[in-house]
């Protein structure tokens, strides 16, 4: 008969202690969260007045759905966070969660929004402009509706596919079935362009996670001659205490830039829904200032100066609608700066009308959103391609005209960050075992050692918040397991090539999958939207 050493039953009291608390902790601000973000959204709704109930049953089945997204986010990308301490037996599972769950949250509250909006610009920018339309919600439930069938059909296999890689792929497909279905109107499609930008940070981010943890590692051979680093889980008993608090830290790291750069996602989607079902409340940013509106006019009105000084003679019927074909064809003509600039003036003009962007009139809200939306992208586009020509004085008078646009439209309300924490939480609480197990155990032949998980959590911490600060998003999910393969090989471990085929295979499905499904979706649900009523 064999009797569990006193340690042993110690760990395991103390670790079922530490869960009951971490799930009732949760627990708590799961109801304090569902309340906190009910209220302001309740409060928001409160100014808006309609003569139908249907806006707000369409935003609660958005809402719902988002939501929903970002629990299954939770499946994949926060359960790599806590996946080492969980196979280490560092912390206990559910305390794992609460703790990478509240660095999750510090990371998203903390977070620009720039990620949130760069993927967002993707889309075809006249679905953008009509979001509140039938066109515009076929665009917001397709891309989810696809993402959310590949993201389980994958995690119900174990594999840790990318929700970031996804997402990505579900917007082109929104984009391509756009431009197939309507291609004699001049409909546009993906931006390639910053497809290929967030392209190449999906691409790379493995090699350099699969790189710099190989080199981390031996690197801490090097330096820290420690044995016991370099061993695997036995049984239940934790690892020693220094080596405990190294993989907490770590793991809070991956927690924290996770929240601030894939967080993201889900909220640039909750805003292009709210905007379409509430725009009176949601289009526009009412926490700016008069202050702030008085600086945007000031800088409105220098920046027409600018422009003017390189308008070329030219006619120009409709200003927006010359602007937004220049966002569809990317080709600059002579009347783009003109129309421009004479967007420009009557955004200052209204804006001067109003004072205040809670007096703009509840019927001219989405299109005064809209104006400036335009103009930022219009803005945006001339800085990535370098067409027209300006110095660099003008170009950074541009950039701080664009920013004050920005603050009018590109906002993230607080109630909406806690929604998306919240739901990543509770996917990960639901959804972690699988994830575990194969990052732990499935990758390389031999179980992942204190050392391995550390360096690969520390190498994903660092690349995805250098992915961050460029408002690129990254996969957590290639990053840290192409990390763990990268310890692996630099430890002569071996690799499990059944399982980095299944990986290699959902990386490569990822993209055409859900960009075939997003764009099957997306022409069904714009078929039913654009159908007749029966009868």
């Amino acid at each position: 008969m064999v009797t569990a050493s006193p340690s042993m039953l110690d760990t395991k009291m103390a670790n079922s202690k530490a869960g009951k608390i971490g799930v009732w902790i949760f627990g708590v601000v799961f109801v304090i969260g569902i309340f906190y973000a009910g209220y302001h959204l309740a409060t928001d709704l409160s100014s808006v007045r309609t003569a139908s109930a249907f806006p707000f049953l369409l935003l609660g089945l958005a809402l719902a759905i988002a939501l929903a997204f970002e629990f299954v986010n939770g499946f994949h990308d926060t359960a790599n966070a806590v996946a080492t301490v969980i196979y280490t037996h560092s912390l206990d599972p559910h305390l794992a969660v609460v703790w990478s769950g509240a660095w999750n949250f510090i990371g998203v509250m903390t977070s620009s929004g720039a990620v949130a909006f760069g993927i967002i610009s993707l889309l075809p920018v006249e679905l953008i402009l009509q979001v509140g339309s039938g066109a515009g919600f076929a665009m917001v439930f397709a891309l989810l509706a696809a993402a959310i069938i590949w993201n389980l059909g994958t995690w119900f296999f174990g594999l840790p596919a990318s929700s970031s890689h996804t997402l990505i792929g579900s917007i082109i497909g929104v984009g391509i079935a756009n431009q197939l279905m309507a291609p004699k109107t001049g409909t546009s499609g993906v931006d390639w362009g910053q497809a290929l930008n967030i392209g190449k940070s999906l691409l790379l981010s493995p090699l350099v996670g699969f790189v710099a943890a190989a080199l981390l590692l031996l690197l801490a051979k090097a330096l820290i001659p420690k044995p016991e680093l370099y061993k695997a889980p036995e049984g239940t008993e934790p690892p020693p205490f220094w080596i405990r608090c190294l993989l907490i830290l770590t793991c809070t790291g991956v927690s924290f830039a996770h929240g601030s750069n894939d967080g993201q996602k889900g909220m640039g989607l909750i805003m292009l829904i709210l905007i379409g079902t509430v725009p009176t409340a949601y289009a526009l940013n009412h926490a700016v200032s008069p202050g702030d509106t008085q600086a945007f006019v000031a800088a409105s009105h220098q920046t027409a100066d600018l422009l003017t000084r390189h308008v070329q003679p030219a006619n120009v019927a409709d200003p927006r609608d010359e602007v937004e074909a220049y966002l569809r064809t990317k080709s600059w003509q002579p009347s783009t700066m003109l129309a421009l600039r004479q967007m420009i003036n009557e955004v200052a003009n209204e804006m001067t009308s109003y004072g205040d962007l809670k007096a703009v009139p509840s019927n001219q809200v989405a299109n005064f959103r809209n104006d400036l939306y335009v103009v930022s992208e219009a803005l945006r586009l001339i800085d990535k391609t370098g067409k027209p020509s300006f110095t660099a004085a003008e170009r950074a008078q541009l950039a701080a005209y664009k920013g004050h646009v920005d603050q009018a439209t590109k906002f993230i309300p607080t109630w909406v960050k806690v929604a998306v924490a919240i739901a990543l939480g509770l996917g990960t609480m639901v959804g972690w075992k699988r994830i575990v197990v194969t990052v732990g155990e499935k990758i390389g032949k031999s179980h992942l050692t204190y050392g391995q998980g550390a360096a690969a959590e520390l190498v994903a911490a660092a690349t995805i918040a250098a992915a961050d600060r460029y408002g690129l998003p990254v996969s957590t999910t290639h990053v840290l397991s192409s990390g763990v393969a990268g310890t692996m090989a630099a430890n002569h471990s071996g690799l499990q090539w059944g399982t980095v085929r299944n990986l290699a295979m959902a990386w490569i499905l990822t993209l055409p999958v859900s960009i075939a499904l997003s764009g099957f979706l997306f022409w069904i649900f714009h078929s039913l939207s654009a159908a007749p009523p029966v009868g």
